[in-house]
């Protein structure tokens, strides 16, 4: 049985920064792609950012342009954990925030379709 379990989230002030994981259990983690997603209240879920498996120990990372510059996505496969350290946050950054896990996906990752495996989500909220 997959699980990913995130935490990290919580208030912070504008400018802030925070620091989120994602804990998986369960699948392959290392040749596992591990997406973040966010959704703000009202709005549709959109990509944040993805760490992509390319082969082997080959990983590649890409993020939306609105976070290019204050997000980054990591991970620790000997923890089968993955990060988004997120640095200079906006109001406009407040949403619940997803990990999502896609074993041996090779390409894209921008999209939730391409997910097999979802986390419960952790609020972010970032206060002006």
């Amino acid at each position: 049985q997959v699980q990913l379990v995130e935490s990290g989230g919580g208030l912070v002030q504008a400018g802030g920064s925070l620091r989120l994981s994602c804990a998986a259990s369960g699948l392959t983690f290392s040749s596992s792609t591990m997406g973040w997603f966010r959704q703000a209240p009202g709005k549709q879920r959109d990509f944040v950012a993805v760490i992509r498996w390319s082969g082997g120990f080959t990983y590649y990372t890409e993020y939306a342009d609105s976070v290019k510059g204050r997000f980054t996505v990591s991970r620790d496969n000997a923890e089968n954990t993955v990060y988004l350290q997120m640095n200079s946050l906006k109001p406009e950054d407040t949403a619940v925030y997803y990990c999502a896990a896609a074993p041996r996906l090779r390409f894209g990752g921008h999209v939730g379709a391409d997910y097999e495996y979802w986390g419960q989500g952790t609020q972010v909220t970032v206060s002006s």
